[in-house]
């Protein structure tokens, strides 16, 4: 167990953070497909234990998150179509100050879409904040008992109750109602905060930001029978209030519940800070050549991910065989990509010229450089497909038994990196 909890950890420390991609949703058919695929691979496939040297499970990881990578950017790519060179119908929203005003395009690509607009961000909505008091972390000031409390937002209304149990202290009862709250998933979240005194206190904060002409909070907190309790706590007491955010858009002034809206049902814009002196950010659309040469460059960004996973367990355990399939693809099509403007180094990484690859895809061949194009991606979705499938098979591991040919039975899990994975620490 403590193994598959030493998996899970490195899943979530190195991965869990990333910020989730639309193209991790999938359609029904989609799911179906990948899990008749891990059937069919695994029909035949043997009963294994994994050697565990140490890093065999993070490399199994490393494996499937790369591959889930490659399989989004190409995805993206494919917005418009099965063929790259649809991307020059794409249009790709784009930002003057990314640190200010992020935008994305959502609309349906008509002629009648708004054309650029400027904007300059004034003040970020902000959530509703309750700040509890500081109290000494070690004294014990609530009594043994059964304590509650109700809490109304706008939509519900709930009641929370909690233990003070023999031996608690402060830091213990507001760490409790802490994990309560977070736990409830009521559009809260709760921390225990620590001033330099050794003093701890209860802070909630709403998930929502911006209040509403007919409110007056987002969440409000009442006692009840509990009075002493929450009195004690101070968390009723709203220490900051929601308040909505102001902004210009061409000059004049708006104001919004949210920092992320959508402007004329084609810009999804997110507000992430004031802009410098009210300087205007202006959000408007690349050029064609430069949303393709971005995309092109997150998918090599994307295989050099993987190359780099290959190389790092090739060296460690002399198991090249991740890496040989990967870089196969690079190297059947050195010429033809570098006739794009994507040249390899030594250790078959590959980048982009951006001048070479905007005259490539603009001149009379260009349409001969988007086949190009199109196979690489092709054998790439075709190669993270079937690493993704069976990430397994290229970590080191000790056949225990083959399958009895001709009597073969599914065993759908067990390339699974997540639920599939047996370790002996004694091998």
């Amino acid at each position: 167990m403590a193994r598959i909890d030493a998996a899970y950890n490195y899943l979530l420390s190195t991965y869990g953070k990333t910020t989730g991609s639309r193209y991790d949703s999938h359609r029904k058919s989609e799911l179906r497909s990948v899990y008749n695929n891990i059937i069919k691979t695994n029909k035949d496939s043997p009963l294994y234990k994994i050697t565990q040297t140490g890093d065999v499970t993070e490399f199994a990881i490393d494996i499937k998150e790369n591959a889930r990578r490659i399989q989004n950017v190409i995805a993206s790519l494919s917005d418009g179509g099965d063929h790259i060179s649809s991307m020059l119908n794409k249009k790709v929203a784009v930002s003057s100050d990314e640190s200010a005003v992020s935008v994305y395009y959502v609309g349906n690509g008509s002629n009648q879409e708004p054309s650029a607009f400027d904007m300059t961000v004034i003040s970020l909505a902000t959530p509703q904040i309750n700040e509890g008091h500081y109290l000494k972390r070690n004294d014990y000031s609530f009594e043994e008992g059964t304590f509650s409390f109700d809490l109304d937002t706008s939509s519900n209304s709930y009641e929370f109750q909690f233990n003070v149990n023999p031996g608690d202290n402060n830091y213990d009862v507001q760490s409790k109602i802490a994990r309560l709250i977070n736990q409830s998933d009521v559009g809260l979240n709760a921390e225990v905060l620590m001033n330099d005194k050794g003093e701890s206190a209860l802070r909630i904060i709403s998930k929502q930001t911006g209040l509403s002409e007919d409110e007056k909070w987002l969440f409000s907190i009442q006692s009840g029978s509990s009075w002493n309790e929450i009195n004690k706590l101070g968390i009723a007491h709203i220490t900051s209030p929601a308040t909505n955010s102001v902004f210009l858009l061409n000059g004049t002034e708006h104001a919004s519940l949210s920092n992320t809206f959508t402007i004329n049902k084609a810009f999804e814009v997110t507000m992430h800070q004031p802009t410098a002196d009210g300087q205007a950010v202006h959000i408007g659309f690349k050029a064609n050549t430069d949303a393709i040469s971005d995309g092109i460059n997150e998918m090599l960004q994307a295989y050099n991910g993987m190359v780099t996973v290959g190389h790092r367990y090739a060296a460690a355990h002399n198991n090249h065989r991740l890496l040989n399939e990967v870089t196969s693809i690079g190297r059947q099509m050195t010429d033809a990509l570098a006739s794009v403007g994507i040249h390899g180094d030594e250790n078959d990484l590959l980048s982009l010229s951006r001048d070479t690859f905007a005259e490539a895809i603009t001149s009379d061949d260009a349409k001969q450089h988007f086949a190009t194009l199109d196979r690489f991606k092709n054998a790439l979705q075709k190669e993270s497909q079937k690493i993704a499938i069976n990430p397994m098979n290229y970590v080191d591991k000790v056949i225990v038994e083959y399958k009895n040919p001709g009597k073969t039975f599914a065993a759908p899990y067990v390339p699974s990196v997540y639920s599939g994975m047996l370790v002996d620490r004694f091998l």
